[in-house]
């Protein structure tokens, strides 16, 4: 091996290292999961299109050279996520916002330089745009992705800013909205990725189908 491939090597083992992933899962259980979803069109398809999601996110993940940390709602499961790419933890908070913040808490805990988290109910984010996210935080503070919804799909930053999770009205239209405020009020530099759609009513199905 020539010592600039060895170097290659040496460089992309290091931001492997130091780039870290977060993957918020809920637990795949009927009646448990997609529930606003579930109401238009059931509960076993709403845990079939949840299991599909999963599998899309799975696939994105994969494809990022990163560290890669599951984070599930319950209890850690033997299933899809089970190999050395991934390694699982439970979410720990009252809160979404408590849940986020401690994870990002965890892993810069770990050695993470840079921590992104996504969530697994976005079916347009790609490997893509996860690796657009690392790159991004190499010249900004934070990185995010809004949703169609008036969420995020995406969140990172190169440390914990707590504020961030605190004082938001979680699952509704402001989130993005109140989230960049926070940025800007404590004058942090943020990138932001392209809008995407997240699946959580079937009005959300009907667009992604056209």
């Amino acid at each position: 091996m020539s010592i600039e491939i060895f170097r290659s090597f040496e460089a992309r083992l290091k931001e492997m290292e130091e780039n870290h992933l977060i993957i918020f899962v809920k637990n795949p259980v009927l009646g448990k999961v997609k529930t606003r979803l579930a109401a238009g069109i059931g509960e076993e398809k709403a845990l079939d299109i949840y299991l599909q999601l999963l599998k899309l996110t799975r696939e994105a993940a994969n494809g990022s050279l990163c560290m890669r940390h599951v984070f599930y709602s319950d209890e850690i499961e033997n299933d899809a996520w089970d190999d050395d790419r991934f390694n699982k933890h439970i979410q720990e908070g009252t809160d979404l916002g408590l849940r986020m913040k401690n994870a990002f808490e965890k892993v810069f805990a770990l050695g993470a330089k840079k921590a992104v988290i996504i969530g697994s109910d976005c079916p347009q984010l790609t490997t893509d745009l996860i690796e657009e996210s690392f790159e991004i935080l190499n010249d900004k503070d934070t990185v995010i992705g809004p949703a169609k919804d008036g969420g995020y799909y995406l969140l990172g930053m190169k440390k914990l800013h707590s504020y961030l999770f605190e004082d938001k009205e979680w699952s509704t239209d402001t989130v993005f909205e109140d989230t960049v405020l926070d940025l800007m009020e404590n004058r942090l530099s943020y990138g932001r990725l392209e809008r995407l759609s997240d699946l959580d009513t079937i009005y959300d199905l009907h667009l992604l189908k056209q």
